[in-house]
């Protein structure tokens, strides 16, 4: 990646991390801190790496990504936005009747939403099954599934860990955001992970862990991933909640906050201030 694609994609990631703030502060509440722990991977994924097209959401040949922590769902809507599968100003009726945003992803109302998650970990099995499909097509597709640390807890990864080991489906690139905390604490203090790369590799992956707010060397995981033709293949980002913000990611529950203060309100209103004038002294 050469400086001026690095560039576009620090833009990107900042209008994405816009966004979210503003949305959320709209609607007043939201999962702010797993919606900004994964913008650099969303900015890297529409910004460089994904076959898609927001003219045709429905393309028989694009990658698809499966939201596995859907309740990350603004940060998702702020990069399809960004990536102009709709207008950003839909953004600000999250979650409100007749939205086509609801608070977790769902493909049936969401342009550029392949699968509808939420309930925490199920979106491995799907994209396991997606990525065998395209196997059958001898399809170059692949698809992206985005899991959280804390849902991890949850069984039924390791069971869809084991199957993608098993048939090497390296067209599925499983992705796990380690932000090290879930809703009512942290993931060490709820249900240690102990080494998650580690195994990862004990189940056959071929596991890169990265730092999860650098594009670049995302970015390069993604296409050492799609070197390996023999296995499974899994990034872990090493990430924060509420990533790039300081004030949310200092926050005790960043998980989902309320904007119903104005200790919260004034700091949402200058890390926009401060993202909007790194993306006006950046504009290419």
């Amino acid at each position: 990646m050469n400086e001026q694609e690095l560039r576009k994609l620090k833009l990107l990631s900042a209008s994405i991390r816009v966004n979210v703030i503003k949305m959320l502060k709209n609607v007043g509440y939201g999962h702010i801190g797993g919606s900004l722990s994964i913008v650099e991977l969303l900015s890297v994924l529409y910004g460089k790496q994904l076959n898609y097209d927001p003219e045709n959401p429905q393309k028989e040949d694009r990658d698809m990504v499966v939201l596995s922590k859907g309740h990350a769902g603004p940060g998702w809507y702020s990069a399809l936005a960004e990536a102009g599968f709709f207008d950003r100003e839909l953004l600000f009726t999250l979650n409100q009747g007749g939205t086509k945003l609801p608070s977790h992803p769902d493909r049936r109302y969401t342009p550029g939403v392949d699968m509808t998650t939420g309930s925490l970990g199920q979106g491995a099995s799907v994209a396991a099954g997606m990525a065998t499909g395209m196997k059958l097509k001898n399809s170059e597709q692949y698809v992206y599934v985005i899991i959280g640390d804390g849902e991890l807890n949850e069984g039924q990864c390791w069971e869809a860990f084991q199957y993608i080991a098993n048939y090497k489906l390296n067209n599925c690139i499983v992705v796990i955001d380690d932000n090290k905390k879930q809703l009512d604490g942290t993931t060490q203090e709820i249900m240690n992970q102990f080494d998650i790369a580690k195994k990862l590799e004990a189940f056959g992956f071929y596991v890169q862990k990265v730092k999860g707010n650098d594009e670049a060397a995302i970015n390069e995981a993604i296409e050492k991933a799609k070197e390996v033709k023999d296995r499974a293949v899994c990034i872990v980002l090493d990430t924060i909640k509420g990533q790039g913000v300081p004030y949310f990611e200092t926050l005790a529950g960043n998980h989902s906050v309320k904007f119903n203060n104005d200790e919260i309100n004034h700091a949402a209103d200058e890390a926009v201030k401060e993202l909007e004038a790194f993306i006006g002294g950046g504009r290419l």
